[in-house]
């Protein structure tokens, strides 16, 4: 945890945002993977860590900012819990830690949100992303499941806070991010072909754990980078193919780091991979050396994909105004993620209260593909810290669907790109705080460039 003074001025500064009313935050659950007792890892709600820090599983807590308390809720372990866990830290010297004195057993909590509903006080929530959260509010305040309205004033109010890192939460996640880079940098010394993709995500999580660290989110580790989000690790690697890793840390207290790498199962790339390679190369520094406050991220995407439009260009892959193109939406037949994301206490930070509001700051987002992924599009502001990750990918599917639709002919050579189907994917990732003058690398430097690679491999 952080220090008192950290947590009590968070609550003061949500407490003038929103000005009026209750806040409900909502802790987590422990969640059986196929029985009860057989959990998967638990992880307490990222918000209720930011304001809280207080990790127990089946608590909540309010804010009542007209009669200025604030209150948790949840019991303290039975025998039978010491018996099975051993004894902890009581939750009223861990919420004392928090500079929360009043705390209360759960079975309060209903009693107190239900005298407020009587006098009709204003109850914010925030968005549920767990089905636990659903019921939780269908029994604490009768609101139907798939009817609920969270409350906006109370997503602004944590967003505006959340988004600006402190030089404390910064150290978690510089933390953060070297024992990602070294997971990475393990990673890529160990591959051959031969070996199963379960093997390298076997020993990113070994280097995760030996540092005192979990998985951030599920490993990717995979020859076919061309899905974007593929967790299956059940291939041989062969010569010839491209892998490729994203993957990253959570610190202890709950800060991520997130990182790509993409190399050769050979020593050295082909000459096709290390020109496609340089391309998203390209893409990554063009993006990098735009950083700085001010600047808005979805210019830098464009930025990024007109960078890439022109160098496939050079190869006769497209053609036309590279400009144009982008604008169509044509650069998405290789570029069909986004360019990267806020990074916090959640790897996507804050995703469950909204991009709308996280990454737009209440602009509506974009329905065009490709475009549409971007998480991030807003104006760049000190303390912000977030991920560049383009990348290019050559999916078949995509492929067959836009050539049998006739679509961008004017921009995409498909006869050309036809050679390239069975290529792959490739994405790097690095992580970045904004400052007052531009911005800072965060983590310790992973390969980037084609030689880089291949001196480590």
């Amino acid at each position: 945890m952080f220090s008192i003074d950290t947590y009590v001025a968070r609550r003061e500064k949500l407490k003038e945002s929103v000005k009026t009313g209750l806040l409900l935050f909502l802790g987590n659950e422990e969640q059986g993977l196929n029985y009860e007792d057989n959990a998967f890892r638990y992880r307490q709600d990222s918000t209720f860590l930011y304001f809280f820090g207080v990790t127990n599983a089946g608590i909540a807590a309010i804010i009542d900012i007209d009669n200025n308390k604030e209150i948790i809720f949840g019991d303290e372990l039975s025998i039978d819990a010491i018996v099975w866990m051993g004894n902890q830290e009581s939750l009223r010297d861990k919420a004392a830690r928090a500079g929360i004195t009043d705390v209360r057993p759960y079975s309060e909590l209903k009693k107190y949100l239900h005298a407020a509903l009587v006098k009709s006080e204003p109850i914010h929530y925030l968005p549920t992303y767990r089905a636990e959260h659903k019921i939780k509010l269908l029994q604490l305040l009768n609101v139907g499941i798939g009817e609920e309205t969270p409350s906006v004033d109370f997503i602004k109010g944590v967003v505006n806070l959340r988004n600006y890192k402190s030089a404390e939460e910064i150290a978690q996640i510089r933390l953060a991010c070297d024992i990602t880079a070294d997971m990475h940098i393990e990673a890529i010394k160990t591959l051959r072909p031969g070996m199963r993709e379960s093997e390298i995500a076997a020993i990113i999580e070994y280097v995760a754990l030996k540092n005192n660290a979990n998985l951030a989110f599920p490993t990717i580790a995979t020859k076919n980078g061309q899905t974007l989000h593929n967790h299956f690790h059940g291939n041989i690697v062969k010569q010839g193919d491209l892998f490729l890793i994203d993957a990253g840390a959570e610190t202890d207290m709950g800060y991520a780091g997130d990182m790509s790498s993409t190399f050769p199962a050979d020593k050295k790339f082909t000459d096709i991979q290390r020109t496609i390679y340089t391309i998203q190369n390209n893409m990554h520094n063009a993006a990098v050396n735009a950083l700085r406050p001010g600047a808005k991220f979805e210019d830098i995407y464009d930025l990024s994909a007109k960078v890439m439009v022109e160098d496939m260009k050079s190869l006769n892959l497209m053609k036309g105004d590279a400009e144009e193109a982008v604008k169509a939406g044509a650069h998405a037949m290789f570029f069909q993620c986004g360019l990267g994301h806020m990074m916090g206490l959640d790897v996507h930070d804050m995703e469950n209260l909204g991009e709308v509001w996280v990454g737009y700051n209440g602009k509506p987002k974009s329905t065009q593909f490709g475009r549409k992924s971007l998480r991030l599009a807003r104006e760049l502001e000190p303390g912000f810290v977030l991920t560049i990750e383009p990348g290019v990918y050559f999916i078949p599917e995509l492929i067959d669907k836009w050539k049998a639709e006739h679509q961008f002919e004017d921009f995409i050579n498909y006869t050309e790109l036809e050679k390239y189907r069975g290529f792959g994917g490739i994405r790097n990732e690095e992580d970045f705080l904004i400052t007052e003058t531009g911005y800072e690398m965060l983590g310790k430097k992973t390969p980037l460039t084609p030689d880089e690679v291949e001196a480590l491999r």
